[in-house]
């Protein structure tokens, strides 16, 4: 049981790579916390797993670009559950538009989520993790973010945003041994791809040296090792899973 008594705590956890995480760390013995925006949408996800597993599951529901939200919530783990061993900043947001068609409301929203969130949940995350002197914090970038791409400046902009999060991160709470890493997927079967016309989703596969597009559990499982003490010694780390989109 790789993750037996080790609190996890998973933004975004209802959908994709949220939630193919949320059931591999059960399956590994993670007692885990489990956020989303729908509080019916988490309570099916938590029966689901607890019908697959015998995992401890609490569930909390917030808007993730409310920072005062967040704080609420960490103070609501550390007053009922205790304390934080791993925190997977997961929850994201994509919205593609070319340069000529970003408004500031999209730039706005993409980074109060997929940046300005990440920055207050590693902070309050950090906060408790100090006090023990230990953790692992998963960041979910992209390889947009590496590599960028027509059509998503914004969306490439924040991905990379995470990367330098990441980096700076680590090196700031390596000697409190809290571990620091991020994933950069590739394209992966997730609702965010399926909203892609036919002609798009085939010029991504062909980009592809692995010829297939990736699946949500083959990310988690990365995010698994990252999370786990099978990585004890590995931070300040981007991993790309992409299947050879970039080499």
């Amino acid at each position: 049981m790789l993750l037996e008594n080790t609190i996890v705590f998973i933004t975004g956890s209802t959908r994709g790579i949220g939630r193919a995480t949320a059931t591999i760390c059960a399956s590994y013995g993670a007692t885990l916390i489990l956020h989303g925006r729908d509080e019916d949408t988490l309570a099916q996800l938590k029966a689901e797993i607890t019908n697959q597993f015998e995992a401890e599951i609490y569930t909390i529901a917030y808007d993730v670009r409310d920072s005062e939200q967040i704080k609420k919530a960490f103070t609501w783990i550390k007053k009922n559950v205790g304390h934080l061993d791993v925190l997977i900043n997961n929850a994201g947001v994509l919205d593609d538009a070319l340069l000529g068609m970003v408004n500031e409301k999209q730039v706005s929203n993409t980074f109060g989520v997929n940046v300005e969130a990440v920055i207050f949940h590693m902070q309050y995350a950090s906060r408790l993790m100090m006090k023990q002197k230990f953790g692992s914090i998963v960041n979910v970038s992209s390889i947009i973010g590496k590599t960028g791409n027509t059509g998503q400046t914004v969306y490439g902009a924040s991905k990379a945003a995470v990367i330098g999060a990441t980096y700076s991160a680590a090196k700031e709470l390596a000697p409190y041994n809290i571990r620091v890493n991020a994933v950069a997927p590739g394209f992966i079967d997730t609702d965010m791809t399926k909203q892609l016309s036919e002609d798009k989703y085939q010029q991504r596969l062909t980009e592809i040296k692995m010829g297939r597009i990736g699946k949500p559990e083959e990310v988690a499982n990365v995010i698994l090792f990252l999370a786990s003490e099978l990585s004890s010694y590995v931070t300040g780390q981007v991993i790309g899973v992409d299947g050879g989109m970039v080499i």
